[in-house]
């Protein structure tokens, strides 16, 4: 795949926790691309490192071996002042507990991000994303003044007003009703047919999996398998197949 094409990549990435006999392999030797303006979901069983993965292609967490790239950054090696400027000007995050700040209005939580920055937010953009998450008349309320639903679009519009390179979405429908799930789904597959955003999504949901363009699959810290164009019914028979330990080895060593 062409560099201008990937959105972030790993290059033979490990991510061991602990030491001697009391060591973990969370990931082993995972190599994948992740392609631009495109919505990737990554899932596999508990346990199999798809919340690390992300974590480490996002920069949140230190990896043990290998190279990790947003766009033409190299993100492993960067110190925390570089670190905290990646995440600021080319990374958008949308978390399962929304991570709202209580005493500021939706709006004011939205712009956070840019204001921390010093940017100023380009309006036309800004109106768009209000529009796309149909907050307009709820700009003005706090989030406990909000539905569940609200708080993740809120969440969604500040993931994606300062326009990132690359969008980190953790179980972002966990704590959602399933009608708040479909709309926050809808509208991050919209922000990348429309926009052009690039997504990436940790999810056990094969539902939610549907929405996105390719399925990465883990088992055991390592990529199995993947599925372009996904359906639910799809997604969950290869998961089904994953739950298995003698399955994913298998796969696994194909």
């Amino acid at each position: 795949m062409d560099a201008t094409e990937v959105a972030a990549r790993a290059t033979d990435l490990y991510k061991t926790y602990g030491s001697g006999e009391a060591q973990v392999i969370a990931l082993r030797e995972v190599n994948v691309e992740l392609e631009r303006s495109r919505f990737t979901a990554i899932m596999g069983p508990s346990g199999s490192g798809k919340s690390t993965l992300m974590h480490c292609l996002a920069g949140l967490d230190s990896v043990s071996r290998g190279q990790v790239h947003i766009g033409d950054t190299q993100v492993t090696g960067l110190g925390d002042a570089g670190l905290t400027k990646l995440r600021r000007d080319k990374v958008g995050f949308i978390f399962q507990q929304f991570n709202l700040l209580p005493t500021l209005t939706a709006a004011e939580n939205i712009l956070l991000p840019l204001s921390i920055a010093g940017r100023k937010p380009d309006r036309e953009w800004y109106d768009t994303v209000i529009d796309t998450v149909n907050l307009r008349d709820r700009l003005g309320h706090r989030p406990a003044q909000l539905s569940g639903g609200q708080q993740q679009r809120v969440a969604c519009a500040r993931a994606l007003v300062a326009r990132p390179e690359v969008v980190f979405a953790d179980e972002p429908t966990g704590n959602l009703d399933s009608r708040s799930g479909a709309e926050i789904l809808s509208f991050l597959r919209r922000s990348v047919r429309d926009y052009g955003q690039t997504i990436v999504m940790v999810t056990h949901d094969p539902n939610a999996a549907s929405y996105a363009d390719r399925v990465i699959f883990l088992a055991d810290g390592q990529i199995v398998d993947e599925m372009r164009d996904p359906t639910a019914e799809a997604v969950l028979d290869r998961l089904k197949g994953l739950d298995t330990p003698a399955a994913a080895t298998a796969k696994g060593e194909r």
